[in-house]
This record gives structure tokens, C-alpha cells and sequence, in this order.
């Protein structure tokens, strides 16, 4: 199941994304390090969701972005 669904996202203001964006490095980048550490995770699959998760913000973000400059060009 993913952590964030992309109709969630869509729905999300830029500032939330990138709060949301944020959140997920923070918790990824906590996971890595238990992991190089030699420490045992209880979900390894959530690396792989986390990473998912980022990008799909991102590129939601980038969308908007390009969708945004396109109407400012057309006017």
C-alpha cells in the first residue's frame, strides 16, 4: 500500500508537498542510517516506499510547476 496516494497529492498545496517531501527524506534518511549501522529494520520494503513516495511528489510538483509557466506564457 503506498504511503501516499497520488490523488492525495494532487490535492496537496505546494507547501504541503514540500513539507510532505521533507518528512519522507527525514524518515528515509533514518532508516539508511539504522541500516549502515548494522541495525536491523523491521520493514525493509519501506526504503523502497519512501523513495517511491518522494519522487511521486516531486514529480507532481513539477507538473504544477510546467503547467503554471505554460498559462504565463499563453497570456
Amino acid at each position: 500500500m503506498p504511503i501516499v496516494r497520488l490523488k492525495d497529492i494532487r490535492r496537496m498545496s505546494s507547501a504541503e508537498r514540500a513539507k510532505r517531501v521533507t518528512e519522507l527524506r527525514t524518515e528515509l534518511v533514518r532508516l539508511r542510517t539504522m541500516t549502515k549501522a548494522g541495525g536491523a529494520i523491521e520493514d525493509t520494503a519501506r526504503i523502497r516506499e519512501l523513495r517511491k513516495a518522494i519522487a511521486r511528489i516531486l514529480t507532481v510538483e513539477r507538473e504544477s510547476m510546467q503547467t503554471i509557466n505554460t498559462e504565463a506564457e499563453k497570456k
